[in-house]
This record gives C-alpha cells, structure tokens and sequence, in this order.
C-alpha cells in the first residue's frame, strides 16, 4: 500500500508574506519616528518596536496554525463561528470605545479587536456549510442560509459603528459566486451602490429618469429575451423607491463624520483642514515622492506628523512618500502576486471546503487592498480599512496572519501525485 504523499507548504506565498510584512514594519517605524534621536528597534514604548513585538508573536502562531491537524478548522469551524458571535455582542457589555467605536476588549495596556478574527471565522462557517453534502448552493432557500451567516457578524459590527469593517463581509460574494450563485446578486448590488451615488450627485428625480429611460430601452430592444412587464416594473419601481430613500438614510443613519467623508470624495465639500485633512496631507505626501521617493525616514510629510494615524490606515503615503512610484509600484505589485497565488491553490484544490476558504481569504485581502489604497489616494471615502500585513496593530496583523496561515495549512494537506 502506498504512503499518503502530501504537497507540503507553498513557501512563494510564504515568502510574499514575509516581505509585505517586513517591508510594512519598515515604513511603521519611519511613519512613528519623533524629532529626537531613535531609539532601540525593539522599543516596546514605541509603535515600532510593539509592532516588532507583534510580527515575533505572529511567527509562534504560525507555528502552530501548521502543526494544527488539518481536519480541526472543518470539525470546529461551527464552534469558531458561535465563539466569534458571542466575542461580537461581548462588545456591547465589555467594550472599550477608541475614537468613537466599541470595537475592543481591554486588558491592561492589551487590547483585541474581535472583528477582525470574526472574517476567520465567517470564512471557515460558510465554506463548512457551503461544501456539506446536502447543500445546493444554487438553491435559494441554501442561498439564504449562507447568507444569513455571513450577515449575523455584520449586523453585530455596524453598531459599535465600525461600517468599514462591516463593509469587508461582502467579500464572500467571490467564494459563492466561483460556487454558482447567479451574478444577478453582483448586479443588483452594483446597481444599488450607483443609484446611491447617483442620487448624492444628481438627485431622485434624475435618477428616476435614468432609470425608466433604461428600462423602456430594455424593454424595446431585447425582442427575443424581453423581460415580463411585472417582473420590469417591480425593479423599476423598486429602484425608484431606493433613490428617494437615499437622502434619508443618508441624514438619518449616517453619522455625521460619514457624510462629511462621502460629500468630500463626491466633490460635493472641500475641507481641507477638519474632515478632509488627513486625505489631503496623504495626496501631499504621496505626490511629494516623486519616481524614486526620498528616502526611508526622510519623508517630510511624515517626519513632521503631518498624516495622522499614518502609521495605520495612512501607511501606504509613508511607501509613497519616501520610496515613490517605485516602491508604492512594487507594494502593489506583491498583494497582486499574493492574489494571484491565491486564486492557484484555491484552484487546485481537490476539497470543495478548501476552496471555498481559500476564494474567501482572496475575497478578504482584496477588499482590504482596494479600499485602503483608494482611501489614501482620495478616490474612496476614509472607512478605517487597514492594509494587510502593513497597516500597524496586532490585532489586525495577528487577524491576517492567522486567515492566510490556515490556508496555507490546508493547502499543504492537498494530495500531490
């Protein structure tokens, strides 16, 4: 009888970890640097040497994220999923609020934010569920299901109010859709992000416009798959009836640091000193670096502290800023390689689980990725979504590392031939 011959660890996507995160430690430490001279590397009173503290403690938990059995994280995803549920709604009890959201547990000078390592968790209860036996994923009523368990999370983290980390449970859009839910979802969700942007813009009454102008073009042209004249007026009707919600909402539900940010990158507000300041200083300081930058720790912008938080949300203009074009060029270059490795092994997985947990990490970091970029460059509004593996925080780095790490411990269980 032949021995069971595994495929080992892929140490490309290993290695592209690595590098993001020792290139990310790199521009926290230029982005926390005071006036005086610098201190020890490994400083824990300073933000760099906490996070040097952190990326060591993440190399134990890799550890032991591989030594793991692989058929722990499928037999216990349901237990992890609840765990993560409970750890979310402890929040409203035991939570510390930071800067206007309860999104910490705190212990001492230790805190956890349990949102991100609520996406672990989602991530291994839909790919459980998704990949059961007598799930039809094509069905609606299973459609629902797994929608209902990517929700619940979201639903616990929009109140503390965090909506930026929210907003990164849609991307378990990319594990359903590679499983064959219609891309109608995709469309209608599309649609319903450009009517909201539509109406802050233009208004309802030209929104509704646009909307039955094209629906009757639909309705003329498409001869041979016509939609039913009930089936046209329930969406048109239904389009119309979220344009002239929209400014409710947007008054209503929003918070007023929200709107401010949506009106500025809708060019509908111009304050570059209160709401607007920290996009502004990062254009300044990603603008400022030029093809080749100015050097690592000779960044003006971030020397003299003109990004806030840059060492969090705003790392990437420290990139830009000190190692320019080049350097932010090669930043995107390796979550894109990351990505695309990714997207391989998922692909190559024999197990239906696996797959559907590894399309859920590439879902995951991209969001992450795109959101975070387009908010330092101005093009999205600011949302609190770190760059993985860059972006400083333990909770946030432990949380990736721990996402990408099973992964790659699954992956290693696939059978090579």
């Amino acid at each position: 009888m032949m021995a069971r011959k595994t495929a080992g660890f892929d140490w490309l996507t290993i290695l592209i970890y690595f590098l993001l995160v020792c290139f990310g430690w790199a521009n926290i430490y230029s982005a926390s640097l005071g006036s005086g001279p610098a201190g020890s590397y490994f400083d824990l009173d300073e933000v760099y040497g906490k996070q040097a503290l952190w990326i060591g403690l993440s190399i134990f938990l890799i550890v032991i994220i591989l030594a793991i059995e692989v058929k722990f994280y499928q037999r216990f995803s349901s237990v992890i999923y609840i765990t993560a549920l409970v750890l979310l709604a402890g929040l409203f009890v035991f939570g510390k609020t930071i800067s206007g959201a309860t999104s910490w547990y705190a212990i001492g000078s230790f805190r956890l934010q349990p949102s991100e390592f609520a996406k672990i968790a989602t991530a291994l209860a839909l790919a459980k569920y998704v990949s059961d036996i007598q799930t039809n994923i094509k069905l609606f009523s299973h459609q629902f299901k797994a929608f209902i368990i990517i929700a619940l999370p979201a639903l616990l983290i929009v109140p503390q109010p965090d909506p930026g980390s929210a907003m990164v449970y849609a991307a378990f859009f990319f594990p359903l859709y590679r499983e064959g839910i219609s891309a109608l979802y995709l469309v209608l969700a599309l649609s319903g992000v450009l009517i909201f942007v539509g109406t802050l813009l233009i208004g309802p009454i030209w929104v509704t416009a646009a909307v039955i102008t094209l629906a009757s073009l639909s309705f003329l042209l498409k001869k041979k798959k016509r939609p039913g004249i009930p089936l046209l007026l329930f969406i048109v009707a239904t389009c119309i009836g979220l344009s002239f919600s929209v400014n409710y909402i947007f008054n209503n539900v929003f918070e007023q640091r929200h709107r401010d940010r949506f009106n500025i990158v809708l060019g509908k507000e111009v304050d570059s000193r209160g709401i607007g300041y920290n996009t502004n200083q990062s254009e300044i300081a990603i603008g400022s670096g030029g093809w080749t930058g100015k050097g690592w720790t000779e960044g003006t912008q971030t020397k003299g502290h003109f990004v806030p938080e840059q060492h969090t949300d705003y790392i990437f203009s420290t990139v830009g800023e000190e190692w320019g074009f080049v350097g932010s060029g090669l930043v995107v270059l390796l979550f894109i390689g990351l990505l695309l490795r990714l997207i391989f092994l998922a692909e190559r997985q024999k197990s239906q689980f696996n797959r559907i947990y590894g399309y859920s990490v590439v879902g995951i970091i991209f969001l992450h990725f795109m959101v975070n970029i387009g908010m330092v460059i101005g093009i999205f509004p600011t949302v609190g979504i770190p760059l993985p593996f860059f972006s400083y925080g333990g909770s946030g780095l432990w949380g990736f590392t721990i996402l990408l790490f099973i992964f790659i411990r699954l992956d290693s269980d696939r059978l090579s031939f």
